[in-house]
């Protein structure tokens, strides 16, 4: 039997799962402005607030603002001296994400296992105690200058971790529907994704389950390679993109340019209602990519089949729909959520479909091409 004709249950039960993982514990960002980036966070996607560390919690050199929504929790994170090593990463990326801290058993048994196979260590296993308990955590470095963290919370009650103290708030927003991080995309280098790949089978026991060349991703202008990989319990999704030869600057080459390194491409939320969702996010503000032409949703009863959402209510809100042997999805992509044309987030809601929406590429870098036409870099 073909990888190809596998479900994707049984690629994934291909992962050698060495290291147990049971979610996405939190992602930060290092910004500019936490503070501003917290209130646009809570007003545009319906986060609330949860915790709060800086100055007056004794942290001297940064304050961090952590919001959550559903099981996601977002970590806003700004040095306060512009020498500091966070002002530097802002610098060079401009506002980006820098830790996709991983939920962990045992953070210094994960941290053994991955430097042991190749990991370059960011943090030494450290363990820190409240009244609340005490929490373990230890990091390694991935591509660019992102870093995985592991999190052990298995002895910890508290509301985030040791030296965050609950951040309380008298604006909270309604929460926009959003309940847990499905995917993360990375965006490498020129031929990089495969030593990539090959990092995360051999030091995180991952397995890749799709696999996209630029005979597939591409458009009139240009192109792009792509792989996605999967930790044995499918609860950690992490695709991999690489530019392709192309006749113009790709959108993989538009973002190395600006973030001026590798990094996280963008954040992939799911949502149970991705219309009511998205009227919400637009109505506070937050900006969606065009929507495809009307020949798009002519072909979905043909391409697609049933669904159980109105047509016209897609097409009205420009989302995406697609089809696995499994099911089908919803799909929909911010602009980026900054001036740099580089982090941004994808709503999803899946319908039993277990794949990505390779059906909507075209549609999709269609659309990201006519903004980087507007930006003058495609």
């Amino acid at each position: 039997m073909t990888n190809e004709s596998l479900t994707f249950a049984e690629k994934i039960s291909k992962a050698a799962d060495f290291l147990p993982i049971l979610g996405t514990d939190y992602i930060e960002l290092y910004v500019g402005n936490a503070k501003q980036a917290a209130h646009y966070y809570k007003t545009a996607f319906g986060f609330r607030s949860l915790a709060y560390s800086g100055p007056e919690t004794g942290q001297r050199d940064r304050a961090s603002y952590v919001l959550q929504q559903g099981k996601i929790r977002l970590v806003l994170t700004t040095a306060l001296r512009s020498g500091h090593p966070i002002s530097g990463h802002v610098r060079r990326h401009g506002d980006g994400v820098k830790v996709i801290a991983l939920w962990v058993l045992d953070a210094v048994q994960a941290f053994e296992e991955t430097v042991k196979r190749g990991a370059t260590p960011y943090m030494q296993p450290l363990t820190t105690s409240d009244e609340w308990g005490e929490l373990t955590m230890s990091g390694i470095v991935t591509y660019g200058e992102t870093v995985h963290m592991f999190i052990d919370r298995k002895q910890y009650r508290g509301i985030f971790m040791p030296g965050y103290t609950p951040w309380k708030c008298d604006y909270n927003p309604e929460e926009a529907g959003l309940l847990y991080i499905d995917h993360c995309v990375g965006n490498v280098g020129w031929n990089r994704m495969n030593e990539v790949v090959k990092w995360y089978e051999e030091v995180m026991g991952f397995v890749n389950i799709l696999s996209f060349d630029d005979k597939q991703i591409n458009t009139e202008y240009s192109a792009l390679m792509s792989k996605v990989m999967s930790n044995g319990n499918g609860y950690v999704k992490f695709p991999v993109n690489e530019p392709a030869e192309g006749k113009k600057k790709s959108q993989i080459e538009e973002y190395l340019e600006f973030y001026e390194g590798e990094g996280v491409q963008h954040i992939a939320v799911a949502t149970s209602n991705i219309v009511k969702t998205v009227r919400q996010m637009r109505a506070h503000g937050v900006e969606f990519l065009s929507a495809p032409p009307n020949a798009y949703y002519d072909m979905i009863p043909n391409r697609i089949g049933e669904i159980d959402e109105e047509l016209e209510q897609l097409k009205e809100l420009g989302i995406l729909i697609d089809r696995d042997e499994e099911g089908y999805l919803l799909q929909i992509f911010t602009k980026p959520v900054e001036d740099r044309p580089t982090l941004f987030f994808e709503i999803i809601q899946r319908k039993g479909a277990k794949s990505f929406g390779a059906g909507n590429f075209k549609a999709l870098f269609e659309s990201l091409e006519r903004e980087q036409m507007l930006r003058g870099n495609l």
